[in-house]
C-alpha cells in the first residue's frame, strides 16, 4: 500500500470487546471500520473502499464462510482474513480455498497479527502493480521523450509543465500521429501523480458492447460470459491518470456515463451495487474538431466544457519543419540502441527533400519511415533514391528534378517493396512473383 495514505481493515466480529480491541490495536496505523453483523459488514463494505477484512467465521446472521463468497464476489481484490476459535480451523481451511488470506487463532498475539497484515496488505499492493505493469506493457508506446526546437512544440512543453501540477481534465487535440499519447504521458510524469498509473483507453479500439467492461470492470454474472469477475481500468488507474484516446469514439450513452464520472468521482462495477471512489485525473484526446461534433449532436456539449479545462492543440508536422532533423535522428539513434545495428544516416539531399513533405500522418508517419529505411538499405546512408516508398508520394515538384534512371529506380525499389509485404518478406515466393532470379532479386536490394 502507498506509504501517504491509510489502509482501511473492517473489523466484523459480533463481540464487541474484540472489536474494540482490534480498533484500539489498529486505529494509529490505519482507517478502522467495525461491524458486528454480516448485514452490517456487507453495508459498510458497500459503502466505503475497503482493504483489508478480519471476519469471524461466527456470526449471529450469516455463516463467515458465506459472508467471505459474498464479499470476494463483490471485490475479488480485497485481503480477508478469518478470526477463529481453535475448534473452528477446519473450516478456516476451507475459507483460505475459497480465497481468504489467512487465519488467526482467539486469543491472538498482536505481533502476529500485525505481521499478517502488514504481509496481507503488501500482496494487495502487488497484485495491484502487476495488474499496472500488464497494462502498460498492453499500451507500450515506442517514444522515449519529446522532441523538438521549433516555438510551436515549445509551447506546448511549457504549457504542460504548467497544468500537469493541477489536477483539472485535460483535452489534448491534433491531427493523428502528431505525439497526443506522448503529451498526455509528458503531462502525468511531471504530476504529483506520477508514482501512480498511467492508463490508457484507446476508444476507437474497443467495442461499444465491451466499453462499460473495460472501463468500470464487472461482477461474474453481470451479462452473458461474464464467468469471472473482473476489475476494470478505472481501478487499475488508482491514484493515477487515465488517458481517454479518441474520446470522440464514444457513444452518447457512454458519454453520459463517462461525465457522471467526472462529476461525481465514483462509479459502480457491471452487476454490483458497491459504490467505487474514481481518484483518477482525466486526460483525453481527439484528433476531430468536437465542437463541429456538437453541433451535429454527436458529441455532449457539457462533456466537452468538463474535460476542456485544460485545452492542448498540438501542431501538425508541417508547422514545425525545423525539428524534422531532430526527430530523423532521433528515430534513427532509437533504431541504433534498440537493435544493436550499425548507425545509419540520411544524406544532405535526402533530409532537405524529406522537410519539403507535407507529411499528412505527421511523427508516426515519418517514424515508420526512418524504421522501414534503416532495415531495407543496406549502406550506411541513406539517399533520396532509397527512399522509395516516400519518393513515390512526392509531389509534381519533386518527381521532375529525378532523372529518368532515378526514377525508374524508385519506382522499381518501391515495387519490389510492395510485393515483399504481399508475401511476408519471403524473397523466394517474390523472385517468384516478380519473375525474376532470386540473385537478381538481392542485387537489387543491394544496390
Amino acid at each position: 500500500m502507498s506509504m501517504n495514505k491509510k489502509a482501511t481493515i473492517l473489523v466484523v466480529d459480533d463481540e464487541n470487546g474484540v472489536r474494540q480491541s482490534f480498533n484500539m490495536l489498529l486505529k494509529d496505523n490505519y482507517n478502522v471500520l467495525l461491524a458486528g453483523t454480516g448485514e452490517e459488514a456487507a453495508d459498510i463494505f458497500s459503502k466505503n473502499p475497503v482493504d483489508l477484512i478480519l471476519l469471524d467465521i461466527l456470526l449471529p446472521d450469516i455463516n463467515g464462510i458465506d459472508l467471505l463468497e459474498k464479499l470476494m464476489e463483490t471485490d475479488p481484490n480485497v485481503e480477508i482474513i478469518m478470526v477463529t476459535a481453535v475448534n473452528e480451523i477446519k473450516t478456516a481451511v476451507k475459507a483460505i480455498k475459497l480465497g481468504a488470506y489467512e487465519y488467526i487463532i482467539k486469543p491472538f498475539e498482536v505481533n502476529d497479527v500485525l505481521i499478517l497484515i502488514d504481509r496481507a496488505l503488501e500482496k494487495k499492493r502487488l497484485v495491484q502493480e502487476v495488474a499496472y505493469l500488464r497494462n502498460a506493457l498492453e499500451m507500450y508506446h515506442p517514444f522515449e521523450k519529446m522532441v523538438g526546437k521549433d516555438k510551436k512544440i515549445k509551447k506546448i512543453f511549457d504549457l504542460v509543465s504548467t497544468i500537469s501540477q493541477s489536477d483539472g481534465t485535460v483535452l489534448i487535440q491534433g491531427e493523428s500521429g502528431t505525439g497526443k499519447e506522448l503529451v498526455a504521458r509528458a503531462i502525468h510524469n511531471r504530476s504529483p501523480r506520477r508514482n501512480h498509473p498511467f492508463v490508457v483507453i484507446n476508444c476507437a479500439a474497443i467495442p461499444p458492447t465491451l466499453m462499460e467492461s473495460k472501463i468500470f470492470g464487472h461482477n461474474r454474472g453481470a451479462f452473458t460470459g461474464a464467468t469471472s469477475t473482473s476489475i476494470g481500468k478505472l481501478e487499475v488507474a488508482s491514484r493515477g491518470t487515465v488517458f481517454l484516446d479518441d474520446i470522440d469514439s464514444l457513444d452518447t450513452n457512454m458519454q453520459a456515463k463517462l461525465l457522471r464520472i467526472i462529476q461525481e468521482k465514483e462509479f459502480e462495477r457491471l452487476g454490483s451495487t458497491k459504490v467505487i471512489k474514481a481518484d483518477v485525473r482525466f486526460v483525453t484526446a481527439s484528433n476531430k474538431n468536437l465542437e463541429d461534433l456538437i453541433s451535429r449532436e454527436e458529441f455532449r456539449e457539457d462533456l466537452y466544457y468538463r474535460i476542456n479545462v485544460f485545452p492542448v492543440n498540438i501542431p501538425p508536422l508541417r508547422d514545425r519543419k525545423r525539428d524534422i532533423p531532430l526527430l530523423l535522428n532521433h528515430f534513427l539513434e532509437l533504431h541504433t540502441r534498440n537493435t544493436g545495428h550499425s548507425p545509419k544516416k540520411f544524406s544532405e539531399k535526402a533530409v532537405k527533400e524529406l522537410m519539403e513533405y507535407d507529411w499528412p500522418g505527421n511523427i508516426r508517419e515519418l517514424q515508420n519511415l526512418v524504421e522501414r529505411q534503416v532495415t531495407i538499405t543496406k549502406g550506411p546512408v541513406i539517399h533520396l533514391r532509397d527512399i522509395s516508398t516516400f519518393s513515390i508520394s512526392m509531389g509534381k515538384r519533386e518527381i521532375k528534378d529525378l532523372t529518368l534512371k532515378e526514377a525508374v529506380h524508385v519506382f522499381e525499389k518501391q515495387y519490389i517493396s510492395e510485393v515483399l509485404d504481399i508475401v511476408n518478406g519471403n524473397k523466394k515466393k517474390a523472385a517468384e512473383k516478380l519473375s525474376v532470379h532470386r540473385n537478381t532479386l538481392m542485387g537489387k536490394l543491394n544496390n
